[in-house]
């Protein structure tokens, strides 16, 4: 059926039951529409044809922040949030972290398949080798103030990073692609490790080629005056896991704006400098410090019970619980639960993970909380690990965006392929005055 064509039948709504269509009747005019239906969704565009009259613009739908909106299709990221199943291209979350590196994941994620030894092996050197940024971006990160946001410098210098490869902008070129994928990736962590130590007015560290992708990262945060940087293999792994976790998540608020803003057919740097502004934002990169603030405040082990009476009677927030994805514990959390014991392992311990732990296990044996699917996720524990690394607050989104690029970058191209992209235009219901009557200047109360 076109886009825009709702097929009137018969007033009885008489259509063959076996057909993939929804029969919807116009009470306004008592007309009865067949519209197609695939993959458990009708085409928005299918409303316009249910009119009052000819002249009448056709129905539109009204879903605030897309929740029952689906704006693309997509092969990257399955989720069954009822059943707690994540899939990266149709492997578990559990496999993967399991199995893989980050990078291997990051592979699947752009590609589509998992890549032999030989892809790996090149795939691997590509981004190693394109770790390094021009001097000049140093120079730019080095403008910012000494108590600028991290995530601000983050943003400021991926959207630099499009004057420096102004070929990205021929988004038709499939090897310009390539490189914008393989750079993004590979310079993320970077620019994130050069936040860092701008802040604290530390002198940056530059990629040692030598070092995984994880462990590279590692020295550029902590590498002082010691030759070489050795990074635990712990932490390297712990890291891996953890961004394997955070690479992709279907269309959440960073994904759509990367889609968004790339539905211009803007270069990728600025589609992904996008993702990070939408990322900056509290109610989506900042879940685990606002957790981790909890558990603070929490204090004690003992004082877990006042605090969950207080939730129940609406006085305190559970942080690092529920999700308006997963009605079933975060199959994420599961992981990075195991994680940060081995993390504390290399750096000590921390009396917020007992608080954690205790915490979890009463509120899932509480029916308050298992009636409400409260449950879990994976900002509960990330903010942990984060800690244990001795990075401050203003950091954890960074470490979040770090993975998270290999996702965006996968979900760009996609839509770049996609033969259904269009600009993002929504509609709105306008609710304003009209036809108003101009008031001169000294007629205005």
């Amino acid at each position: 059926m076109p886009e825009g064509d709702a097929r009137e039948t018969s007033g009885d709504g008489g259509v063959a039951t076996a057909r993939e269509t929804l029969s919807v009747t116009d009470n306004r005019t008592g007309k009865t529409y067949e519209l197609e239906v695939s993959n458990g969704t009708i085409r928005a565009m299918d409303l316009r044809g249910i009119k009052v009259d000819e002249d009448d613009f056709g129905l539109m739908s009204f879903d605030p922040a897309f929740t029952n909106t689906a704006a693309c299709t997509s092969e990257i990221t399955y989720i069954d949030g009822e059943a707690g199943v994540l899939e990266y291209r149709g492997y578990s979350i559990e496999d993967l972290c399991d199995n893989a590196t980050y990078l291997e994941v990051a592979y699947l994620l752009i590609n589509g398949e998992l890549p032999t030894r030989d892809e790996l092996d090149q795939w691997v050197h590509e981004i190693t080798h394109h770790t390094y940024v021009h001097e000049n971006v140093k120079k730019f990160v080095e403008g910012f103030r000494h108590d600028a946001h991290p995530m601000g410098m983050l943003l400021g210098s991926v959207g630099a990073l499009s004057t420096f490869y102004p070929d990205a902008k021929h988004i038709g070129d499939e090897e310009e692609r390539h490189m914008a994928a393989v750079r993004l990736i590979a310079k993320m962590p970077t620019l994130a490790a050069f936040a860092y130590r701008h802040q604290l007015g530390l002198p940056y560290v530059y990629p040692d080629n030598d070092l995984s992708y994880p462990g590279n990262f590692l020295s550029m945060m902590y590498k002082m005056t010691e030759v070489r940087y050795e990074p635990d293999p712990r932490l390297e792994r712990a890291l891996d896991v953890l961004w394997i976790l955070h690479a992709d998540h279907e269309q959440n608020c960073s994904t759509n704006a990367v889609r968004g803003v790339g539905s211009s057919q803007v270069d990728p740097y600025s589609a992904v400098a996008a993702g990070v502004a939408a990322l900056y934002g509290p109610l989506h990169g900042g879940a685990n410090e606002a957790a981790l603030k909890m558990l603070e405040r929490i204090g004690t082990v003992e004082n877990i019970p006042d605090f969950l009476e207080g939730v129940k009677n609406r006085e305190e927030k559970l942080m690092g619980f529920g999700h308006r994805v997963y009605k079933n514990y975060d199959p994420r959390a599961r992981i990075i639960k195991k994680n940060v014991e081995e993390v504390l392992e290399v750096m000590g311990t921390n009396p917020k993970l007992e608080i954690a732990v205790e915490l979890e296990k009463r509120a899932l044996d509480d029916d308050y909380f298992h009636e409400r699917k409260l449950y879990p996720n994976v900002d509960f524990y990330s903010g942990l690990i984060y800690e244990a690394l001795g990075l401050p607050y203003d950091m954890f989104t960074v470490m979040f965006a770090i993975p998270r690029t290999s996702g965006w970058v996968a979900q760009w191209l996609e839509m770049v392929g996609d033969e259904d992209t269009k600009i993002a235009r929504p509609r709105q219901v306008y609710t304003g005055e009209r036809e108003r009557d101009w008031v001169p200047m000294d007629q205005r109360a």
